[in-house]
């Protein structure tokens, strides 16, 4: 494993990897999750050791982005001191900021205030913090100036009800209330009736070349989205799916789309976003779990992770491996409710 710390420059030319780290545009880029104190600041120590052990030449920052105590909060939001300078020994810089509009009553809008604070000299890949790394972002073909999202999804939203509207209707909606060509985001493979003929991401990652311009176009869409009044929504339940229903809107808007070939190791071999440490034993690959168990080994970290009742037993302990012995990789259910309900009959279903 690469020893963690800032990443080195390449002296002299570049290489055809170098410039791949760089984004097909040739500009160095930042990678930004999120971070904050609870669950959130450990998953980030496994974010940082994975990206540091798998990206060791990155050329751009590594960013977190941790929301201020503030009136939208309750209580220290601030990541404890001791995690605070385990990150900083993986390169990690904090970039702090304000909530404005969501906070405790919507944490998920963290990833969208956050980047209005990220520096808008270089463009930006977004993560959730509960992502693994298993392989080099050098082999993405970032295109900074066509956006797109993390298609690791399931039809969580909308959910049409008996008599309507459907799926077209709530989503025309959408893109009329902000002037977008609807039609040409459709993927004609699906019938008019099936959620994925309409363009729906997972917020789970997403980048642009412009932090700030991304940041306030997803901001403004989504205020307006949750206190406006659309008629085709009335009946659809936006928390937690605010993020999610915007996201489409926004990318669609800056000129992008679905992801292309060029971006398959996302979501795939170059990076995992596991949502739960027992979903990522139940579904994920053997190199994920690899993965995890090696950053989870340092006796620097280990002090620090153990804290955390899910990494203690789970990965300490060992009991994710119990989970792992109740699924079938390749014949797993269809619908993630199946799987949770399984582990937690099993009563191994931790957070």
């Amino acid at each position: 494993m690469a020893r963690p710390g800032k990443p080195s420059r390449p002296q002299g030319g570049q290489t055809g990897a170098d410039l791949a780290a760089l984004g097909q545009n040739g500009r160095a880029y930042n990678v930004v999750c999120v971070v904050q104190d609870g669950r959130l600041s450990y998953e980030a120590l496994l974010f940082a050791a994975s990206f540091r052990a798998s990206n060791p030449d990155f050329q751009g920052r590594l960013l977190m982005a941790e929301p201020q105590p503030g009136p939208l909060w309750q209580g220290e939001v601030r990541v404890r001191p001791q995690i605070r300078a385990l990150l900083e020994t993986f390169g990690v810089e904090i970039v702090a900021f304000e909530n404005r509009a969501f906070g405790q009553s919507y944490p998920y809008g963290n990833k969208i205030e956050a980047l209005l604070n990220l520096p808008q000299d270089a463009p930006f890949v977004f993560f959730d913090t509960d992502t693994l790394f298993t392989g080099s972002l050098a082999d993405v073909a970032f295109d900074f100036d066509r956006p797109s999202a993390s298609m690791k999804r399931e039809g969580s939203w909308p959910q049409p009800g008996l008599y309507g509207p459907g799926y077209e209707e709530i989503w025309r909606a959408l893109y009329d209330r902000f002037g977008l060509a609807f039609e040409p985001t459709w993927d004609m493979s699906w019938p008019v009736d099936h959620w994925q003929r309409y363009l729906y991401f997972n917020a789970g990652w997403f980048f642009h070349s412009d932090p700030h311009a991304f940041g306030q176009r997803f901001l403004d869409y989504a205020l307006s989205i949750r206190d406006g009044e659309i008629e085709a929504l009335a009946s659809q339940s936006l928390d937690p799916w605010l993020d999610q229903v915007a996201l489409p809107l926004v990318i669609q808007s800056f000129g992008g789309d679905r992801p292309g070939k060029g971006l398959a190791g996302l979501d795939g071999d170059i990076t995992c976003h596991y949502r739960t440490l027992p979903l990522l034993y139940a579904r994920e690959s053997d190199r994920v779990v690899e993965v995890l168990e090696e950053v989870t080994a340092p006796n620097r970290l280990k002090k620090v992770l153990k804290e955390h009742e899910a990494l203690k037993r789970l990965v300490y302990q060992g009991q994710g491996q119990k989970i792992r012995a109740l699924f079938d990789r390749a014949a797993l259910p269809r619908r993630e409710q199946a799987i949770r309900q399984r582990i937690k009959a099993a009563g191994l279903w931790l957070r």
